[in-house]
């Protein structure tokens, strides 16, 4: 059935029973977002119903989003996101209740690297997304130059800077500590997370513990060393925790059992079917929905919108035209992955650590390689004898990433990893992995625009938006993000029930 087709007629409900009696929520959207809004729905955490239907509606033929896990050359990989952070309980009680609990695992290392001025460099200690704390680390990695140090030490006597309601992270480093800091230490850390730009990227946004930081204190350094608390110590051994974890056999199994967890509970979900417009009605909501079968309405109680950006303003764009308009204004970028798997009997000396990160101004094409076999232990327990090593590349602003084809990404990552590692083995399988609309882009003002959002679309009622747009883009953000619009939606349906 084409756009302009007229639906068939659809045969009389029949009479309404208990099933039809309980308020129904859509969740639009099958990422982690939207699946962790169905689990916290449909009561999965209690073992019990919360009084909702919950339909999911994901429009891609698979669940997951930026999570996915596949296999390259026989061996289990993640083609998308690879870790999540923990310091926050969040994500860890929903893999509990999705029953990997069991299954989430810390890195082998943390330890990182920058390659830049011809080398790979340690990353100073004590750094805030790369922002130094402690000068003389600095000095000791080899990252900046001998003006770029002198640069960086003027901040302990600068007066202070005044960052307004929100400033660029790069702006506010580059007038406390040098451009040289923003171009070789904090680009890349940024790049690595939003595959943005220093000078674009929201304080506000990214750092918000940083902001009253910066508008109390004069120096930056001295700021970032108050900031630096202690990390808890793992039992017995006294070391740091590591705040990330992955899942045994690939992060991208965490959709897939939440979403297990949430059939279980009830929860229809259905792949393939793609929203198409939204609209309020007497009672509540109306959505057109479009699958391979046509078209077909599906009527609400409530909506929660999981989807990027330019997804939510175009559902949005009749019922709450100011949420649209702001949610346009998100820019994303494009990325790709590429996943290399060789023999270990190929690399008799291994790779360094957990990776490294490259500075955009040494004009190179890959922005990280992570060493995944280095960084976890399961991939070499599920693939004895192999290697895996995966390579970053795009950020906003440039089309590298989708422009090159995959032999020829796979071409200049290997020639690059060589130049960084001396790597000069053949990969026996390779992937590559491409996200269009990768990442969200957090450009200053970004916090005021998306609590705008959520004002207009609050006023509805029985409407929510979460996911990677709104309030970081990390699995835990998403998760709590998600958390946050299905306890709003619950409660506005109590009260509605009560009243």
């Amino acid at each position: 059935m084409n756009a302009t087709s007229v639906p068939r007629p659809r045969p009389a409900s029949a009479p309404p029973g208990p099933e039809a009696a309980r308020p129904h929520v859509v969740v639009v959207g099958g990422g982690i977002a939207g699946l962790a809004a169905a689990a916290r729905l449909s009561g999965v955490a209690e073992g019990a119903g919360t009084g909702c239907r919950v339909t999911l509606l994901e429009s891609a033929d698979r669940l997951g989003g930026k999570l996915l896990s596949g296999e390259v050359g026989g061996v289990p990989v993640d083609l998308g996101a690879e870790a999540v952070f923990v310091r926050q309980p969040s994500v860890l009680e929903l893999a509990r209740e999705a029953g990997l609990g069991d299954e989430l695992e810390p890195p082998v290392t943390t330890e990182a690297s920058l390659w830049t001025r011809g080398a790979l460099r340690p990353l100073p200690r004590g750094h805030l997304m790369g922002i130094p704390a402690d000068l003389d680390s600095l000095a000791a990695c080899g990252v900046l130059s001998d003006d770029g140090l002198a640069r960086a030490r003027q901040d302990l006597s600068l007066p202070r800077t005044e960052v307004g309601d929100d400033i660029a992270v790069g702006r506010y480093v580059a007038a406390r500590l040098g451009q040289e800091v923003v171009d070789r230490l904090v680009e890349p850390l940024l790049g690595g997370v939003y595959a943005g730009q220093a000078d674009r990227i929201s304080l506000r946004a990214a750092l918000p513990h940083l902001l009253p930081v910066a508008r109390e204190e004069r120096s930056l350094l001295e700021g970032i060393r108050s900031l630096r608390t202690p990390a808890p110590a793992a039992p017995k051994s006294g070391a740091a925790a590591p705040p990330f974890r992955s899942v045994r056999g690939g992060l991208g199994r965490l959709p897939l059992a939440v979403a297990q967890a949430c059939r279980a509970a009830g929860v229809d979900i259905r792949t393939a079917t793609a929203a198409r417009a939204l609209r309020r009605t007497g009672h509540g909501w109306r959505l057109t929905v479009r699958n391979t079968g046509g078209e077909q309405r599906l009527e609400a109680d409530a909506v929660v919108l999981a989807v990027p950006a330019p997804a939510a303003a175009r559902l949005l764009a009749d019922e709450v035209p100011a949420a649209a308009a702001a949610l346009r204004t998100v820019e994303y970028a494009d990325m790709a992955l590429v996943t290399l798997v060789y023999d270990r009997t190929d690399l008799p000396d291994g790779l360094p650590g957990s990776g490294f990160l490259v500075p955009p101004v040494d004009g190179r094409l890959i922005k990280a390689a992570t060493f995944l076999t280095g960084k976890w232990a399961w991939p070499g327990r599920c693939a004895p004898g192999k290697a895996v090593v995966r390579t970053s590349v795009g950020r906003h602003g440039e089309d590298t990433a989708l422009r090159l084809d995959d032999k020829e990404l796979v071409a200049r990552s290997r020639t690059e990893l060589s130049a960084a590692t001396g790597l000069t083995a053949v990969p026996y399988a390779t992937a590559v992995t491409r996200w269009a609309t990768g990442l969200p882009q957090y450009t200053v003002g970004h916090v005021a625009r998306m609590d705008r959002v959520r004002e207009h679309v609050g006023q509805l009622g029985t409407l929510a938006v979460c996911g990677a747009a709104y309030d970081g883009v990390g699995i835990t953000s998403c998760v709590e993000s998600a958390q946050r619009a299905a306890e709003a939606i619950t409660a506005e349906l109590g009260a509605r029930r009560r009243g």
